[in-house]
């Protein structure tokens, strides 16, 4: 991995998961849990994929199922780490497929597809060829 990438990567990671923290925090100010979680899960695959658009394009060598990945380990850990463990105190929000299982796994495809698009498209228009 080239110098600088893992803090790139580690901080986009974080910037999906902000993002998504966002989404709930002003979904929840403006509707219902149910609506709140139904615009989380809308948001899941467009927020990390204009993030990992970003990220490829400075790092256009790097893995899409690595990226894909870190971006859901980080949003995973943070999710239990603080999240649940130290503001909500308890499991609950990972028994909601809605809420967490989809959009991790809505976060994961669309960075990976986003990954394999910006790697296909680096190879047929890299410089020099």
């Amino acid at each position: 991995m080239a110098p600088g990438a893992k803090r790139s990567l580690l901080g986009h990671a974080f910037l999906v998961w902000a993002l998504c923290v966002a989404t709930m925090g002003l979904g929840r100010a403006v509707t219902s849990l149910p609506g709140a979680l139904t615009v989380h899960a809308i948001a899941a695959p467009l927020l990390p994929a204009v993030v990992a658009g970003h990220y490829f394009r400075r790092w256009p060598r790097a893995s899409p199922g690595g990226v894909a990945l870190t971006f859901v380990v980080v949003a995973l850990a943070i999710d239990f780490l603080l999240v649940a463990s130290l503001i909500l105190h308890s499991m609950a929000m990972f028994r909601s497929w809605l809420g967490t299982w989809i959009p991790l796994a809505l976060i994961f495809t669309s960075t990976y597809l986003t990954g394999l698009w910006h790697s296909r498209h680096f190879r047929r228009f890299r410089p020099g060829r």
